[in-house]
C-alpha cells in the first residue's frame, strides 16, 4: 500500500476534493490555480511516496525475479565513511540477501585512501578517469556518476553518495522497492530529514541550505509539477538502467535537478516517485561552496528553460561566479579580502545509450 513519508503531507480524500471544489468555484484566477496545484500535489504525494520500511529485503529479492542491481557509490576523499557504507550493503544485501549483484565505487580523483578504504571493504573501484577513457575526462559529481552507470551492468542502478555517517541498508531497499514492485515506477528519489551540525549545536532540519533557498523556488516557479518532491537534491536515488541510459548526466552539482526535469518532460510525473529513508547525517559544505552549488544549480534550471524552448533573454547569464576570501592583499583598495572567481559553466555528458556499445561497458 502506498504510504505517505512525510507527516506533514495530508492524502487527498473524499471530504478534502469536495472542499477543493467548493473553493474553486469561489476563487479567483490565482487561487484557482493554488487549489490545482495543491489538489495535484497531493494526488501525487498519495500515489508515489513510500517509507524505506514498506518493504523487506526478503519481499524484494522473491519480487526481484532474474533482473540484477547495482549499486553506485561516487567518492572523492571519503576514506572515513566509504568503507562502512560497502561493508553494510555486502553485509546485508549481497551476502545475507542476494538483492545486489555488484558495488562499484568511483574514486573520484581523490586524494585520501577512499580506493584502497572501499576496495578493502569488497567493492569494485573504478578510477573515474578510466572509465571510457577515450573521452577527455570532466570535474564534478555527475560525471562520476555517469562513468558509474556505464561500469556497471545492473538493469536497476542505486546510485548512493559515499560522505554518509549513519547509513543503513534500508537506503538501498527502500530506492528499490518501487522500482521492483511497480511497474510504472522509473525512478525514485530518497528524502529524509537532514540534521545540520555546526559547533556542538544541532539543528534537526537544517540542512538541505541549497535545496531550500535556491532549488524549491525555483522548481516551484517553472516545473511546479515536481512541488512533491521533499529533497529534490538528495544524492540517493535509483532507476531503471533502459532510462537513466536515455537522459544526460550534467557534469556538477546540477546533475539531481537535471535528471527531475528531463525525466519529467520526457517520462511524466507518474513514472517518478519518492521513499523516506529516514536520517541523513554527512559533512556539511562552507558557504562559499555552497553558493557554487547553488550557482550551478541556477545555470542547470536556465539551461533546461532555454532547452525546453521557455526562456526568453536578450543575452544568455553569465557562467562567472565572483567571491571573496578574507586574507587578501586589497589590492590597494582597501578590501582585505581575496577575490575568488569560478567558472560554473554547464557542462554535460549525452545520454550514455547515444555513446559507442562497447565503449559504454569498459572500464
Amino acid at each position: 500500500m502506498h504510504t505517505t513519508g512525510n507527516d506533514m503531507v495530508g492524502t487527498t480524500d473524499s471530504a478534502e476534493l469536495a472542499e477543493l471544489a467548493e473553493l474553486a468555484e469561489t476563487a479567483g484566477v490565482a487561487e484557482l490555480t493554488e487549489v490545482a496545484v495543491a489538489a495535484r500535489v497531493r494526488s501525487w504525494l498519495r500515489r508515489r511516496s513510500w517509507r524505506a520500511d514498506d518493504w523487506t529485503a526478503a519481499e524484494l529479492v522473491a519480487a526481484k525475479g532474474a533482473r540484477t542491481v547495482s549499486v553506485v557509490i561516487p567518492a572523492r576523499d571519503e576514506e572515513a565513511t566509504v568503507g562502512e557504507i560497502v561493508r553494510t550493503i555486502r553485509a546485508s544485501l549481497v551476502q545475507r540477501h542476494a538483492l545486489v549483484d555488484e558495488v562499484v565505487v568511483v574514486d573520484s580523483r581523490s586524494r585520501d585512501a577512499t580506493a584502497a578504504v572501499a576496495a578493502g571493504a569488497g567493492a569494485t573501484v573504478v578510477a573515474q578517469d578510466s572509465v571510457l577513457a577515450p573521452l577527455p575526462g570532466l570535474t564534478g559529481k555527475g560525471e562520476a556518476l555517469w562513468k558509474g552507470l556505464a561500469a556497471t551492468t545492473g538493469d536497476l542502478v542505486v546510485f548512493v553518495d559515499g560522505d554518509l555517517f549513519d547509513f543503513t541498508a534500508d537506503y538501498v531497499t527502500g530506492l528499490l522497492g518501487p522500482l521492483l514492485t511497480d511497474a510504472d515506477v522509473d525512478y525514485v528519489k530518497g528524502f529524509y530529514h537532514r540534521p545540520l551540525v555546526a559547533e556542538g549545536r544541532a539543528d534537526a532540519d537544517g540542512g538541505g541550505r541549497v535545496t531550500e533557498l535556491v532549488a524549491r523556488p525555483l522548481l516551484n516557479m517553472y516545473w511546479p509539477q515536481l512541488a512533491g518532491f521533499v529533497q529534490p537534491l538528495a544524492g540517493e536515488y535509483a532507476g531503471r538502467r533502459e532510462v537513466l541510459e536515455a537522459i544526460p548526466f550534467v557534469a556538477h552539482y546540477g546533475v539531481e535537478v537535471a535528471h527531475l526535469i528531463d525525466l519529467l518532460e520526457c517520462r511524466g510525473l507518474d513514472a517518478l516517485a519518492q521513499v523516506d529513508l529516514g536520517i541523513r547525517t554527512h559533512r556539511h559544505q562552507s558557504t562559499q561552496a555552497l553558493g557554487r552549488m547553488a550557482g550551478q544549480i541556477m545555470l542547470t534550471i536556465m539551461d533546461r528553460l532555454d532547452g525546453y524552448g521557455r526562456l526568453l533573454s536578450a543575452e544568455p547569464p553569465s557562467p562567472l561566479l565572483a567571491q571573496f576570501r578574507r586574507g587578501g592583499s586589497g589590492h590597494g583598495h582597501g578590501v582585505d579580502r581575496e577575490l575568488l572567481v569560478t567558472d560554473l559553466t554547464v557542462r554535460q555528458r549525452p545520454p550514455l545509450s547515444t555513446v559507442r556499445p562497447a565503449a559504454a561497458r569498459t572500464g
